[in-house]
């Protein structure tokens, strides 16, 4: 009788039996278009239906039309049945459920009595509704009804396209956008007590780094902030914006010749020197290993710089670490390959790429990172983006610095230039 509960029923036959032929919801109001039996009767005369279930519930007399049809031979299918509300007779009063019909006006309407009469009559009566779906399942098995062949079904398109990108770093969704949770208010203000070094490890890291990292962090920032006009990147800017370019068009100029040449060495670095000690490589045989592979050391070397004539930087990078590091194992194992490269040569020495890459992965071990989520930091080129953060600051200094001059568009000069061009052979 229950619409709901048919849906419900559809789906406990679909569990326990090949599934339905036909069903009817006929309602639980007291005047219906339909009763039981007449439905009851047309499925009797339909080969395809093998047997039928019957859902009442409290109210009317309709069950015992169809125990009067099974005495009298009208209907000779199997009949599993259950009436619902068995519960009223907890009640010290007459119950109205939601139903209009559903309201015993005698005891031959009571749910339980009806359920006695037609198990009485043959109908098969689960003891509770719980049990409905294995008494569906012990008469489907007992008939041996031959399996139906099940058609290919189409596939079901999916109703939501799949999302073309993830964010797990930040969320503008709610009243205040988050960094890695953390609502930007937490974190951009001065009475925080947070800097750009905390938000680089939430945005970045997806961390809360201690002060003494992201201190680190900022240190490095703005030690490679700039380093003169003179180097590729400055170069360029500075050219760029003195043919009226705006900005961020100078900046990018600058930022395209960050590479294994200018301001690169960073990761290669951190990759070189972690790879040798991981693999307890001896400094003899690190220089011995780097020389077969053909490359120079990154992290090794500067044009200006010496022994003599030390990068402060690197100084001051190095001596932050040393005071405030809980240990700098990797920069330790660097100082000694450094001693071999500068008794060949002094301006062999650790620059600041080096430095700045080795520090950053004795800064990750001890974080407790492991040497796999290290690694993957290195191969991602994350260390070479502490450089582009840093040296972007640089570059826009030179970029205004060279509108605020109103500088003219810039030519080089031609004595500066060896022409060496040969009359092209014909072919």
């Amino acid at each position: 009788r229950s619409g709901g509960l048919f849906n419900e029923l559809s789906n406990i036959i679909a569990i326990n039996a090949d599934g339905i032929a036909e069903g009817v919801a006929i309602g639980g109001d007291r005047f219906v278009g339909s009763v039981f039996i007449d439905n009851l009767l047309r499925m009797e005369s339909n080969p395809k239906v093998k047997y039928m279930i019957l859902l009442g519930e409290v109210g009317g007399t309709e069950e015992y039309k169809v125990i009067k049809a099974i005495k009298d031979g009208r209907i000779t299918k199997p009949i599993i049945a259950w009436c619902i509300g068995t519960i009223a007779k907890y009640y010290d009063s007459g119950v109205q459920f939601g139903h209009a019909g559903a309201s015993a006006n005698a005891e031959s309407e009571t749910a339980e009595y009806k359920n006695n009469a037609m198990a009485e009559a043959g109908i098969f009566v689960p003891a509770t509704f719980n049990d409905l779906p294995a008494k569906i399942k012990e008469v489907f098995d007992s008939l041996d009804i031959a399996p139906i062949p099940e058609p290919e079904m189409n596939t079901v398109p999916k109703v939501r396209r799949s999302k073309q990108f993830i964010c797990t770093i930040s969320d503008d969704r709610g009243e205040e956008a988050t960094y890695a949770g953390f609502p930007i208010s937490s974190v951009a203000t001065p009475d925080t007590g947070k800097g750009i070094g905390d938000v680089i490890a939430l945005l970045w890291f997806k961390k809360q780094y201690p002060k003494w990292a992201t201190d680190f962090i900022e240190t490095v920032i703005k030690t490679v902030a700039d380093h003169g006009p003179a180097v590729s990147g400055a170069h360029n800017a500075k050219v760029t914006a003195r043919a009226g370019k705006s900005v961020v068009e100078a900046l990018v100029t600058g930022l395209l010749t960050i590479g294994p040449r200018f301001g690169g060495a960073i990761d290669g670095a951190a990759q070189y020197f972690k790879y040798a000690d991981d693999n307890g490589l001896d400094p003899k045989a690190f220089l011995k290993y780097m020389k077969g592979q053909g490359v120079p050391i990154p992290g090794i070397g500067h044009r200006i710089k010496s022994l003599k004539n030390p990068d402060l930087r690197v100084t001051g990078l190095m001596d932050f670490a040393t005071e405030n590091f809980p240990s700098t194992p990797l920069l330790d194992y660097a100082r000694t390959v450094e001693a071999l490269t500068t008794s060949k040569k002094e301006n062999l020495i650790l620059n600041v790429d080096g430095t700045i890459g080795i520090l950053m992965v004795d800064m990750w071990r001890a974080l407790g990172y492991s040497e796999e989520e290290i690694n993957e930091f290195i191969e991602s080129g994350t260390l070479n983006s502490f450089f582009i953060v840093g040296r972007t600051i640089g570059f826009i200094g030179h970029v205004l610095d060279e509108k605020r001059l109103a500088m003219p568009m810039y030519r080089h000069p031609m004595d500066d230039i060896l022409y060496d061009v040969q009359v092209a052979e014909e072919i």
